[in-house]
Order: structure tokens, then sequence, then C-alpha cells
């Protein structure tokens, strides 16, 4: 028989409605609700809405053997007979999928099971079930997604009055009785997520809650992260729109009307087990056999790269990729960055990287908002000329106190800038005396040279490089501008539409935005200590005419220096724990997004103590 409909379910509740957070107008939906996408909005609106609405999604231990485990189950799918045709002999279906345009639900069901017209949907789980004093019951998020099976399976014509949720980690069937009650919470539930999901709104992140830390999605979420963040506004007597940091002037920031947090937790692993791999010998050539990159000089075999341990290739001058190779790494979506020998960053080859168009088109109309632009380039000018004082202040022989003193002042005008071009002026006075002293941070022994290269630095200049150090900083800024491209594109911005570098052909703007920060801290941080402990020598460089460029042995031994600084760990100022300099760009990345979409109301740019 097929089921009632039932009265019309009530919009989805408003306090899971931020008042700032991102408004995706004019959001084409899928006409039928997964029940698995109804599981996840009970056990949290926010994963539901990355999910379901911006098509966000990452592999954990978890849910790679659950894929696994259903993978196994669906390897031979079973078609369920109609209601009115099913006779009275046993029903044994596996991965069924089913709808109902009643409810406006599809589920594909592990298992269906039963007797002629009377089934019970089985769906199968990972882990334990919840306890209680009546014995093990299924999680509250699990009986809606069985209910909602059950309330297909009646629009089918079904007698269908119970369900059963078998949880593998202790091997027990748990019986869901299919009551009134359950099956209105179920349509509430429905409607409450069709409701989020067209209101365009991203409802605000769990507070220490224990469902984060093994949540697939927890690197993408940022929960205590953005939580903390959120915690912090710009005080509004305050113009001069500073980084939010502990370690500044309290009265930057006020904190806003919100509880308390505690320690912020670290849900993302300090550093990543995947590792870069680098090709930079001449006429080398890159082939796949299996799932095993494989590097050749005329055709003999020098090294393999498994390609599941490799976080992006780096080709240098004239590689040679084969088809097979490419496409391996774009269906991995693993990325392929193409520099020139002297290690000019080229561009990148791709899979088609994330799908969600939503923060792109934020991004997009937020360039065309001056006001928005000088807030963030604000930011970003004045986190950089503070983290070059910094460097000096570390490293340099004898500290120079009328520069930092500049640089101070220069900061604080960074703040009030009026517009972009004021700001412009600013941050190159800035870099002219930083640069006047950065050979004070260069600690190279007066051992007689075997070239006619030594590291003397007057300045800076590029395009090209006319000495070591300035062809040095070029190369680990290619490298910065690298990493920072593919973060852009794995968050979902568009690298080419940034705020302080407005949009120029063939420029990675909003790349360089993020950069600025870091070059100091990372970029410079890397040459200092190739040249300061001999990595990189005066013999790693050759001469062509006013060009100085690095040799295949200078190029690996600043890119050791480089990949050695992104995994130094650091302490974040804002959320107090450690994780390395890769780990951070990501978490930046992330954050500006939130200030983009609304959900922050400043970017906090990254700063050292």
């Amino acid at each position: 028989m097929g089921a009632q409909p039932l009265p019309e379910s009530p919009r989805f509740p408003d306090h899971l409605v931020p008042a700032k957070a991102r408004l995706h107008s004019r959001t084409e939906l899928p006409d039928l609700l997964p029940a698995r996408m109804l599981n996840e909005f009970v056990y949290c609106p926010r994963l539901f809405f990355y999910e379901w609405v911006e098509g966000v999604f990452a592999h954990s231990v978890d849910t790679i053997e659950g894929a696994q485990r259903h993978a196994k189950l669906g390897q031979k799918p079973e078609a369920l007979a109609p209601a009115a045709d099913a006779a009275e002999g046993p029903i044994h279906a596996r991965s069924v999928m089913v709808s109902s345009d009643t409810h406006r639900l599809i589920a594909e069901v592990d298992l269906v099971e039963g007797v002629g017209p009377t089934v019970t949907p089985v769906d199968y789980k990972k882990g334990a079930p919840m306890g209680g004093d009546d014995g093990p019951g299924a999680w509250p998020a699990d009986r809606v997604q069985v209910c909602a099976q059950c309330l297909i399976l009646r629009d089918n014509g079904y007698v269908c009055t119970e369900a059963i949720v078998y949880y593998s980690g202790t091997k027990q069937r748990v019986h869901v009785a299919i009551d009134d009650a359950l099956s209105r919470q179920t349509l509430d539930a429905a409607a409450g997520a069709r409701a989020l999901a067209s209101g365009g709104r991203i409802p605000e992140p769990l507070v220490d809650s224990p469902k984060c830390p093994r949540c697939s999605l927890v690197g993408i979420c940022l929960p205590d992260e953005t939580a903390a963040a959120m915690t912090l506004v710009p005080d509004p007597e305050d113009d001069a729109q500073l980084p939010l940091f502990p370690c500044m002037d309290p009265a930057m920031s006020r904190p806003l009307d919100r509880p308390a947090l505690g320690e912020v937790r670290r849900l993302v692993p300090a550093r990543d087990d995947l590792r870069p791999l680098y090709v930079t010998g001449h006429g080398l050539y890159v082939g796949k056999s299996g799932e095993v990159l494989q590097i050749r000089d005329k055709k003999k075999l020098i090294q393999e790269a498994r390609m599941h341990e490799l976080s992006q290739v780096n080709v240098f001058g004239s590689v040679s990729m084969s088809a097979a190779a490419v496409q391996g790494l774009c269906w991995s979506e693993k990325p392929l960055a193409h520099f020139s020998s002297g290690g000019w960053f080229y561009g990148l080859t791709t899979g088609l990287g994330l799908k969600n168009v939503f923060l792109r088109r934020e991004q997009f109309r937020r360039a065309d908002d001056p006001n928005f632009c000088l807030l963030v380039a604000r930011d970003v000018v004045v986190t950089k000329i503070r983290n070059q004082r910094t460097l000096l202040q570390r490293n340099h022989v004898d500290p120079p106190a009328v520069a930092l003193n500049q640089m101070k002042r220069l900061a604080q005008h960074a703040a009030h800038a009026g517009d972009l071009e004021t700001l412009l002026g600013i941050e190159g006075s800035a870099a002219r005396v930083y640069f006047e002293h950065f050979g004070g941070l260069l600690k190279v022994g007066d051992e007689p040279k075997t070239t006619p290269m030594n590291f003397d630095f007057n300045g800076r200049n590029r395009r090209p490089p006319r000495d070591p150090i300035n062809a040095l900083l070029s190369f680990t800024y290619a490298l910065l501008t690298r990493d920072l491209t593919v973060i852009c594109h794995s968050v979902g911005f568009d690298p080419f539409v940034g705020y302080y570098h407005q949009p120029r052909f063939g420029r990675p703007a909003l790349a360089l935005d993020l950069m600025e920060g870091f070059r100091p801290l990372v970029a410079d941080s890397a040459l200092l200590s190739a040249v300061n402990t001999g990595m990189v020598g005066p013999d790693d460089f050759i001469r062509a005419g006013q060009s100085v460029a690095l040799t295949a042995a200078g190029r690996k031994g600043i890119i050791r220096a480089y990949e050695q600084r992104m995994d130094t760990l650091v302490t974040h100022p804002l959320f107090g724990y450690r994780v390395n300099y890769r780990r951070i760009l990501e978490i930046q990345a992330r954050l500006l997004a939130r200030f983009i979409t609304g959900e922050l109301s400043r970017y906090p740019g990254f700063e050292t103590r």
C-alpha cells in the first residue's frame, strides 16, 4: 500500500542560519534529496551544506572504509520488483535504488529483505550503536536516514513498519520502529535541509563538538578556527584595520558577544604525509606504469615515485611527460607545475579540481568593490612589513634601529592608507628599507672563491636577476607562487582575481596577495638557510650576459632548503597550535575565503611572533 502524505513541514529553524554568511543566489538544486544527505543534515547542518550545496567532499580513513564496504555490497546490485508484482516468497535485494516523488527523496538501500510486499531496509554503518538503558540504539542521524528509506518504500507500495541498522564495529543489528513521530521528524528534517540549501547561507560551525575530530571535512570546515576568528571583530572606532592577533595591541580588536571558547583544538595533522616531486634534469622523461611514475634518462630508469604518495609534481626545463602520466595526475587530482630551466613559474596542469562555483562568484563580486579591496590590501601590506621587520630583528648581525623604526612607522601608515596607490608607495618604501639591510642577514665566510660569483647583495633586481642572491630570491618566490596557486585551486578560488594585486594578464593576483606576508617567513628564510649553511654556494651559479641563473646542483640545494622551511612547525598566533608552513598557507587561504563570503568580519593575516 502507498504512504499517506503528511502535513507540510515547518521551515528550517532560524537559529542555525548565521546573520553573516555566504549567500548563494539562484542556486539550482536537485529535485530529489538523498537520504544519505538527510543523515548529514541531522548530524551537522554545516557538513550537509558543504556536501550537497557546494559539492565539497574529502576522504578520510572512515569514509574510505565505508566506501569500500558499500562497494563490496554493491558489486551485484539487484532489482526490486514492484510491490504489486511481489510474490509471497522471500525478498533479498542488495544496492537497491528507490525514489519518491511525493516526499522528493531518493535512497540507495544496502539491503531490502522481507516477504511479499512487506519489506525491511537494512543499512550498514561503520562503528558502534548508541548506548542506552534499553540496550543499543541507532544514532539520531541513522534513524532519520532509514526512516527516509522506509517512507520511500511505502510510497512505492510496500508495507514497511521497521528498519534495521547494522553496525559493523560491534556486529549488531539495531531495529528502528517507523512510527508517526519518527516519520514527522524525518520529513521536518527534509524540509529543513531544503530550506537551508535554497536559502544559501552556510550555518555556523559546531562549537567544541566531539563530532568534528573524525569528520572528513574538518580540514575544510575548520570549525574551531572559524569559531575563534568569529569572536574577534574590528573595533568600530578604530579604522586601522590591523590583523587581529593576541600578540598585538589589545585595543586593535574587541570580542564579539559570544561564549568564551576554550583552547582551539588542532583537528588537522601538523604535517601532510604527501610530498612534492621535483624533476630538474635536462632531457628527462616521465612515464607511468600502473600507479607509479617512472623518471628515465635516455630510456634508463633513474627513479620511481608512487602517485598516491605525492602531493604534486614539478618539472623544470625540457622534461617530457607521457600522456598516461599527465592523465594519471589529472585523474588523481595531483597538480603538475611547469617551470623554465631558470625557475620561472609557467603554470599548472590540473584535473577538474573543485567544482564549487559559489566562492568564485563571491570572489569576483568582492573584487569589484574598491573598499573591500582596500581592506584586504591593508592587511596584506601591514602583515608583510611587520614580518620583514621581524626577520631583520631576528637574523641581522647588527639590527639597524633606524630601519626598524622606519618599518614600524610604515606599517602604521599602511594600516591607514586611503587607496591602493598610496599603499603601493608605502610597500615600496618598506621594501627599499628591508633590502638595503638584507645583506646583513647573510653570514658568508671569507674563504677563497673558485668562481667570480659572490654573495654580495646591493639591492633587489629581477627580470633578469643580476647576482646570485637575486637569482635565489626569484627562484624561491616562484616556488611560493606555485604553492599558493595550487592552494587557491584546492580551496575554490580563481587565483587570477586578487584584491591588492589588480588583474593583469597571466598574473595569479590572488596567489600573490596571499604570498606577500609569507615572502620573508618562507622564501627569504629558505634563502638564508641555504646560503648561511652552505646548501648553495658560489659554484652553483652561472652567468649569461647580465643574467645569473642557478645550476642543476644549485636548484636542488635551494629546493631542499625551501621544502625544509615549508615543513617547519610554527605556532599559529591566533589558534595557538603548531602546524607546518604548508598547512598554514592553506589555513590562511580558507580564512580569506571566510572573510570574502561574510562568515568572518576580518581577514586575520599571519604574523610570526
